[in-house]
């Protein structure tokens, strides 16, 4: 038989026919041949026009269209790829994809010279379903075989339609087949070539994985492509010029969102406004927000999202069904399969293949991780339909109590792991991690059904929930849900009257809202759990809500009221005997006395608190306070036990995983190896902590890390990386609002711009610093920055702004207290009075800051202010007096372990010792100085020395 052309052209047909006697016996015979005409029509008239608003399915086209290309190897050589299947939700684009990849397709030169065929098969409408028999006839009279010649039987016809097709391939007029609306492998499979050239693009609701097709299955839209489709679509009906969604991007946004990224909900959201022309696009989004409307809003009268889900779920066993119905009870955004067989009531096995037969018709999608299934929001709320629709026989209250009580119950489970004392734990889950592990993968199932409870008439649900979640929500930092459900809680237990409830909700709410940074809040959340648990006479209580109290006060630098907080919470945890609980007590208390610089008290308090969670074996509270007690170590400068503390604290939390004490724990590491100039380490340090910080979304950390990290980079001299890292902090900061730390660290960023001697900009930076913490009341960062900025104005010799600048901030150090920062500012000062010859202000000011920085104990502090009194009282020949002050610096360096700082102190008591002529003792002072400097690898410094 030979075909001699397109039947829209009325090319004519005849047969060539060996071994049979009629059409029959053609297509039944030993051969067939089929001849082509010379001039062939791609046979293009089913193809449907592609859709002028298309985007965000780049990536899937040119994955398409690889499938499709010709074969680039020798004469016959097999593809590859034969068959490729797209499958998906009902309206996510799934043809328009096919159509818009089938047009490119056509496009491309020696590709498909044949054309293309295109039969929607309509799977999934039970009217108009195509058998394969009817769509082989039609496609081929698609291909010229005149009606009188197409045989009826189903094998008959495939074994024509395949040859015509081959008979295509080898007169190199190779055919593009598209196969729309599958809903079955055995629908599509005969429509299917099977000469090795010719391809085929199948699309279906279903994964057809019995075509022995490349798979590809088609997701929504991100939002950008969304809001593209919604301007695209309504621009093509109204005209270029209708540019209500670009002009109110906001609600373009919000449609987006409800749409949910299926295109086919976004096309009829645009149709509606293109139907309205003076509707804005914010009536729109006002019009989808309430949930119970949305599908029937989403509707034109030629189509619906609705009658589209309709068609999918029309195919649906009935269990299927009901599991379908049942999954919108589950509050949050997705479900294991544990989850679903409590909410059927079926076990693990049967729950998971009714999962999968959801998935294949993609009614559901499978998560990420194996074993977990989510739904579409348009679905979800199509479901949730029919649901109500089915209360009774579905036994959906009874669903539901078994769904929450899986998930209060297994909580509960999972909780007794996370306790870092030892007890007994609950055999659901082996050991702690798997127990983070269930915890991490239905955290937001477990905070959405803790939520919604309530309102379903599951309060204990929530108060339950809540509490056995504390620990995973503090543990993992998720205080902004720990808020929510405290609040929750705190409502419900009000309302009950159930007083220890409200309690424990008002402690676990002021925890969560001073890690937020709402100290006020806070502190009125813990006085009023003090409150409550003094009236009930719940001493252990009581102390747990005064630890609270503490930490809140001290954050708002209420540290005398603090430290009686902790004080009393230490003397009731010793009452009842609770070690744990005295830990706890120590730790904080030990916080706060470093704040008011009683370092060794809080050494004391911290060692304490060490000894006991070690006799406790709880490794994970031990991690911490090794840190606290690692800084105040390093206070006192004793830096090598600080080193120690901070490195036990790394590895310990690295050993519980616990990331956020690992974090802290390197940034209280890179600190303390920065005093002791071991700078590159600290880099590494502050390095891993910035990441850490960032995995864990901590902003605050990130910005404390960054700030730490461009100071030591500043030591090393890599200033322009500093002034990067303090770059960053700032806006860090800035996007917090945190003004605080923001003055802070536009006063480090002045340091940095300093060393590369861009010393405008550091000027900028410190006048910044300084309004900022002005303008929030940081009195103490407004002293810093003044300091700072005095010491970049006298670098570009504005020696009496300079002496304005540090003037200010030891006056603003007297007034708020701040004597050890007084003393600094003093030192500064004199300097500064030096370089414009007002000596003995310069010396009155280095006499005093010597005064102060041993007043409190700051050794350091007390050094430079020696060094630089030594050289003033040079500067007005009071020689033996600038002997003794370089002596005494010489000697509280040594005391120190602060060998550059004793070789420069060395080098300027040999200045003075020379002014006097006692010259063996200085040719002694800068002999010893020059030795230093050469075991500490100065060279330079050396040479510098030895003159």
């Amino acid at each position: 038989m030979i075909p001699a052309g397109d039947a829209r052209e009325g090319g004519a047909t005849s047969n060539s026919i060996t071994g049979g006697i009629s059409f029959h016996a053609v297509v039944q015979g030993r051969d067939i041949t089929v001849q082509l005409p010379p001039a062939i029509t791609p046979a293009l008239s089913g193809l449907p026009a592609p859709a002028s608003a298309f985007t965000g399915r780049d990536e899937h086209v040119e994955r398409l269209l690889a499938d499709l290309a010709p074969a680039t190897g020798s004469p016959g050589e097999q593809r590859a790829v034969l068959v490729s299947a797209v499958s998906g939700l009902a309206g996510i684009g799934k043809t328009e994809l096919a159509v818009q990849t089938a047009t490119r397709a056509l496009e491309q030169p020696g590709w498909f010279p044949g054309g293309v065929l295109f039969t929607d098969l309509a799977g999934y409408d039970p009217e108009r379903r195509l058998s394969p028999e009817r769509a082989l006839e039609g496609l081929l009279r698609a291909l010229s075989i005149p009606g009188e010649h197409i045989p009826n039987g189903l094998e008959d016809r495939q074994r024509l339609y395949r040859s015509v097709l081959a008979a295509y391939a080898r007169e190199n007029q190779r055919i593009l087949v598209v196969i729309d609306n599958a809903s079955t492998s055995s629908q599509a499979g005969p429509l299917l070539p099977s000469d090795g050239t010719t391809v085929a693009l199948v699309t279906s609701r279903h994964t057809l994985d019995g075509l022995d097709a490349r798979l590809h299955d088609l997701d929504t839209l991100d939002e950008t492509a969304s809001t593209a489709v919604l301007d695209q679509a309504l621009r093509h009906a109204r005209g270029i010029d209708d540019t209500r969604f670009t002009d109110d991007a906001e609600a373009a946004t919000v449609i987006a969102r409800l749409c949910a990224g299926l295109p086919l909900a976004l096309r009829i959201a645009a149709a509606v406004l293109a139907a309205a022309p003076t509707r804005p696009a914010a009536s729109l989004a006002a019009a989808l927000q309430a949930e119970h409307t949305r599908l029937d809003k989403l509707a034109r009268p030629d189509r619906a999202v609705c009658a589209a889900f309709d068609l999918s779920y029309q195919h649906l066993i009935p269990d299927q069904a009901r599991l379908f119905r049942l999954l919108p009870l589950n509050p949050g955004p997705d479900l294991s399969t544990d989850a679903a067989a409590h909410l059927t009531g079926t076990g693990p096995d049967r729950a998971e293949e009714l999962l999968q037969h959801l998935a294949e018709a993609h009614l559901i999608e499978p998560a990420v991780a194996w074993g977990r299934w989510r739904m579409h929001d348009l679905v979800r709320l199509y479901a949730d339909e029919h649901g109500r629709t089915h209360t009774v026989g579905d036994q959906r209250d009874s669903a539901r109590t078994r769904l929450f009580t899986y998930y209060q119950d297994t909580a509960q489970a999972a909780d007794t792991h996370l306790d870092t004392l030892p007890g007994p734990r609950a055999p659901r889950f082996p050991d702690r991690a798997a127990a983070l592990e269930w915890l991490d993968a239905e955290h937001a199932n477990l905070t959405a059904t803790a939520t919604a409870a309530p309102a379903l008439g599951h309060p204990t649900t929530a108060i339950n929930l809540a509490f056995s979640l504390a620990q995973y929500l503090d543990y993992r930092r998720y205080f902004e849900d720990w808020i929510t459900l405290s609040t929750t809680v705190l409502a419900i237990c009000h309302e009950r009257g159930d007083r220890p409830g409200e309690g424990r909700a008002l402690s676990d709410l002021g925890i969560a809202l001073r890690e937020v940074r709402r100290f006020e809040e806070a502190i009125d959340a813990h006085t009023q759990a003090v409150t409550i648990y003094r009236k009930l006479g719940d001493r252990p209580g009581e102390g747990r809500a005064l630890s609270g109290l503490g930490l809140a006060l001290g954050e708002v630098r209420r540290f005398e009221e603090a430290i009686d907080a902790h004080t009393q919470d230490l003397a009731i945890c010793r009452e009842f005997g609770d070690r744990h609980g005295e830990g706890r007590a120590l730790t904080n208390l030990g916080l706060v006395l470093r704040e008011v610089r009683r370092f060794e008290e809080a050494i004391d308090a911290h060692t304490q608190a060490v000894t006991i969670y070690r006799d406790l074996a709880d490794r994970h509270s031990e991690g911490k306070v090794l840190t606290n007690l690692g800084i105040a170590l390093g206070e006192v400068r004793r830096f090598e036990e600080a080193i120690d503390a901070h490195t036990q604290a790394v590895t310990i939390c690295r050993e519980v995983g616990d990331h956020h004490g690992e974090g802290r724990a390197l940034g209280g590491l890179g600190l303390v190896l920065g005093e002791v100039r071991r700078f590159e380490e600290a880099i590494d340090a502050y390095t891993e902590a910035v990441a850490i910080r960032r995995e864990l979304g901590d902003h605050h950390g990130v910005g404390g890390a960054l700030s730490n990290l461009g100071l030591v980079l500043g030591e090393v001299r890599r200033f322009e990386e500093a002034i990067d890292a303090h770059t960053q902090a700032v806006a860090v900061y800035r996007e917090l609002g945190d003004h605080h730390r923001e003055g802070r660290a536009l006063s480090n960023l002045g340091i940095a711009l300093g060393g590369v001697r861009r010393f405008e900009e550091a000027i900028d930076a410190y006048t910044e610093a300084v309004a900022v913490c002005r303008e929030f009341g940081d009195h103490h960062g407004v002293g810093g920055a003044l300091t700072n900025l005095g010491l970049v104005l006298g670098e570009v010799r504005r020696f009496e702004e300079a002496i304005d600048a540090y003037t200010e901030a030891v006056a603003i150090c007297r007034e708020f207290g701040v004597r050890h920062r007084e003393g600094r500012a003093l030192t500064n000062l004199g300097i500064a009075l030096r370089d414009v010859r007002r000596f003995e202000e310069a010396v009155d000011a280095h006499t005093e800051a010597v005064a102060i920085c041993r007043e409190f104990g700051d050794h350091h502090g007390e050094g430079m202010a020696l060094t630089n009194l030594g050289i003033a009282l040079r500067d007005v020949r009071r020689f033996e007096e600038a002997v003794d002050a370089h002596t005494e610096a010489v000697a509280v360096y040594r005391e120190l372990g602060d060998h550059h700082r004793v070789s420069e102190a060395l080098t300027n008591l040999g200045l003075a010792l020379g002014e006097v002529r006692r010259f063996e003792e200085a040719i002694d002072a800068h002999t010893q100085a020059a030795t230093i400097r050469r075991e500490l690898g100065g060279g330079h410094l050396e040479d510098q020395a030895s003159k």
